[in-house]
């Protein structure tokens, strides 16, 4: 008789939502430990005024705290060690990521580090840490990565080229924020990409070898919200309704993947992000329908349902042929919010050049990525490389 299989679910001890959760920053962080933070951030909210909104929060309520703002669209090695420096030179005591996923990544890996020793590629792996973080508030300010709840850290070796994947649970915030008033100000291209991220996450869940009832549940209410709101968010940034029913989808998509994990989407968004530094958001966006079409076989039933929540009409319709309405309602609502037709179109967004020659090397690396482990399809190099290509 074998033994039954364990499932674990991992979610941050609070987590708030909703207008003005910010105020609740020095509260929060007080109750798990923390008085001196090191803010980790970007020069993207700063600008935006973000940060100073987050400054005055702190100052009113007498708390000391230094400032990282310098990471970068994906976080680097360097970064991280740029980070621990400020938080020991300003002798913290504790973490605020305040951002998108960069933001979250770059004080996760920085957190590793701090509390274990080491450097960061150390932890590259599953549960590689054996001691927990300093106290930790992760406070969002995009509606996608669900990284301020997640145990998911992403991390590019710049020796290497590589996005390496670490998902531990210890890095999972104390404390995780979402407050759409601190989304209103997203420009619609990345509350576009930001958006289909959070798809990426909840499809690559709902059909991950490790779903279970719990991770379906969450991943089902997520794309149906997507297809809700997304496109709402894009149209009108200062559409609150939408902003806040876009911080609901995505968390509910963090839930999904934290403990169901992902698939070959992602692990093939982190070669293509850790290659030519594109924004990860779009890269899965590009990558999404043409995965989907590969597993397709593997789970007709789960992808006929992506499809009705995605609000397509299935009645009277094979299972195949359902399934496969799926792939065109992710590429439709990719289109309408206006992601790159394909990765040479993205790179020339960015000022890169994707190129075919580099496939080979990305597609080693997608294949030792942790991500792909649960995709529901076994992927050969053959098959990898293939939409690599096709997704030009």
């Amino acid at each position: 008789m074998s033994t039954p299989q364990i499932n674990s679910f991992f979610i941050p001890r609070t987590t708030l939502v909703g207008e003005n959760a910010a105020q609740e920053i020095p509260t929060r962080l007080k109750m798990v430990g923390g008085t001196k933070p090191l803010v980790v951030t970007d020069k993207g909210i700063v600008a935006t005024g973000i940060l100073a909104q987050i400054e005055e929060i702190l100052k009113k309520a007498g708390m000391e705290y230094a400032i990282y703002d310098g990471t970068i669209p994906n976080p680097t090695d360097k970064n991280v060690l740029e980070a621990i420096e400020a938080y020991k030179a300003n002798k913290c005591d504790s973490l605020i990521t305040l951002g998108g996923g960069s933001s979250h990544d770059c004080g996760k890996g920085a957190g590793f580090v701090i509390a274990n020793g080491g450097k960061i590629q150390d932890y590259e792996g599953v549960d590689k840490s054996d001691t927990r973080f300093p106290p930790y508030v992760a406070v969002n300010t995009t509606a996608g990565t669900a990284s301020e709840m997640t145990r998911f850290c992403i991390i590019t070796d710049t020796a290497r080229k590589v996005k390496m994947a670490i998902v531990d649970w210890r890095c999972t915030p104390n404390v995780a924020i979402d407050d759409p008033i601190l989304m209103k100000g997203m420009p619609p291209a990345l509350t576009a990409a930001t958006g289909m991220d959070a798809l990426t996450h909840a499809i690559e869940a709902y059909v991950s070898t490790a779903a279970t009832p719990m991770t379906d549940a969450c991943a089902e209410k997520s794309i149906e919200l997507i297809n809700r709101y997304l496109r709402r968010a894009v149209a009108n940034g200062d559409d609150m309704l939408a902003r806040n029913g876009m911080c609901y989808a995505q968390y509910l998509g963090g839930m999904a993947f934290n403990n169901a994990s992902l698939g070959h989407v992602h692990a093939m968004a982190h070669q293509l992000g850790g290659f030519y530094d594109l924004p990860h958001g779009e890269c899965n966006a590009i990558l999404l329908p043409y995965v989907c079409e590969h597993n397709l076989i593997a789970h007709r039933r789960r992808f006929s349902k992506i499809a009705r929540l995605l609000g397509e009409h299935t009645e009277n319709m094979s299972a195949t042929d359902a399934a496969n309405k799926a792939i065109y309602a992710i590429r439709l609502l990719s289109k309408e919010v206006g992601i790159p037709d394909g990765l040479i179109a993205l790179g020339k967004r960015y000022g890169k050049e994707v190129q075919e020659k580099d496939i080979p090397t990305m597609t080693a690396n997608a294949q030792k990525d942790a991500c792909g482990l649960t995709n529901p399809r076994k992927m050969r190099d053959e098959d990898v490389s293939a939409i690599f290509k096709a997704a030009l």
